[in-house]
């Protein structure tokens, strides 16, 4: 590992320097390629499912792993879609003079070497890819072992291009060595890898903060909520949450708390019975005495399910649902459905949050959805990065400082 990782290190002063156009050269052609790949990826994710199947892995978790035709062509796109978008390296974000007549410029710069340490699921494979290659930095991959053999067929046909274009295969590494102690010790590899973006459950992203010698950013354990506020419009309310819960159950963005107004919720309780027929309900006391449903503990309500699970507590006014918001979420996104805009701007203000909507699905906290092309993760912590993480998140900055012979 430590070999690969110097060469990765050495090709980061040299991918720093492709201009814009050979970026998007390489990743047109990388969509091609995985678009034209279609058959032999999913031989190699087919291997991947059934060794999750006979593992007796979930259904969201295959949901995860698995790749067709469709969601190929949907990765390769974004590739595309990165394309159109500003190089983020290089952009003068301030410039100014001193009075000793220092010209002072504060410039873009990529980080250099970028490592993902991530869990079943393929798509971040190219997305990492697409996005540190556009922003100028070397990636260094280290999936799950479930998703190995896709992974490894995803990077061969990326690394491909590379050779075909006359770069370094070394621009990207997937690491090999899976096991428990192997992640550990790429975690401590700080004099080779700038930062490390960890994608996953809470126990991944805990043990990377834990472990980690190098820089993490904390990506986003889901935690959602959609708030039903007394004046919400029932219709609009239903289909959010529908929405939120079901399009996509073993996402981050899919909510995974219901928090309904008293004043409303013997008449909306029931309805939502009815709309989430298909999902294991877990409620208060006061969700009880309205809907049948398991009783939710303490924990429930801190819980990212990524399943047909769902915890529904009633509140007394958005005085509550704000404290409970705040004290049981992930900081990933929070909902507010509602008709008053007194009420709406409060939820706005007040909720400690990386996306807070009004009248929206949590689905939308998502790269593409934001207009920023492929997305490394979502981040739910404050330093450096919050929400989702786009090119500009890839970069860090330098300033460039020109004289006629200044001494202090």
């Amino acid at each position: 590992m430590i070999d690969s990782l110097k060469k990765v290190k050495k090709q980061s002063f040299h991918i720093s320097k492709f201009t814009n156009e050979m970026k998007n050269e390489i990743l047109i052609s990388m969509a091609k390629k995985l678009q034209n790949s279609h058959e032999i990826i999913i031989e190699a994710n087919a291997l991947d499912i059934l060794l999750a199947t006979k593992n007796g892995l979930n259904e969201s978790f295959i949901d995860r792993l698995t790749l067709t035709e469709k969601r190929i062509d949907d990765i390769a796109n974004g590739l595309v879609e990165l394309t159109v978008l500003h190089d983020p390296t290089g952009q003068v974000i301030d410039s100014f003079s001193t009075k000793e007549n220092l010209k002072i410029k504060k410039i873009t710069v990529p980080f250099g070497v970028v490592a993902m340490i991530y869990e079943a699921r393929p798509n971040v494979t190219i997305d990492a890819i697409g996005i540190c290659i556009k922003s100028g930095n070397c990636v260094v991959l280290r999936g799950s072992k479930d998703a190995y053999q896709t992974n490894k067929i995803l990077t061969d046909i990326c690394k491909s291009v590379l050779k075909e274009y006359g770069q370094s295969e070394d621009i990207i590494y997937l690491v090999s060595d899976l096991t428990r102690e192997g992640a550990l010790f790429l975690m401590k590899q700080r004099e080779y890898i700038d930062v490390l973006i960890p994608r996953g459950g809470s126990g991944l992203i805990q043990n990377c903060v834990k472990n980690s010698k190098i820089p993490v950013i904390e990506t986003g354990t889901g935690n959602c909520h959609v708030y039903v506020n007394y004046s919400a419009d029932f219709n609009m309310a239903l289909d959010i949450l529908k929405n939120a819960k079901l399009q996509r159950v073993s996402v981050c963005n899919a909510c995974e708390s219901l928090l309904v107004d008293e004043e409303i919720s013997n008449k909306f309780l029931p309805l939502v019975k009815d709309a989430l027929e298909c999902v294991e309900i877990f409620g208060c006391e006061k969700t009880r005495n309205i809907i049948d449903c398991s009783f939710a503990s303490d924990e429930d309500f801190k819980h990212e399910y990524c399943d047909y699970k769902i915890s529904v507590k009633v509140v007394k006014n958005i005085e509550e649902a704000i404290n409970h918001i705040n004290k049981n979420s992930s900081k990933h996104s929070e909902t507010i459905v509602t008709n008053s805009e007194k009420e709406a701007e409060k939820f706005l203000q007040e909720i400690d949050s990386a996306c807070v909507y009004h009248n929206v699905s949590t689905r939308f906290t998502d790269g593409f959805m934001f207009g920023f092309g492929a997305e490394i993760g979502i981040s739910t912590q404050k330093l450096h990065a919050r929400g989702p993480m786009g090119l500009r998140e890839l970069t860090s900055y330098k300033y460039i400082i020109k004289g006629e012979g200044q001494i202090r």
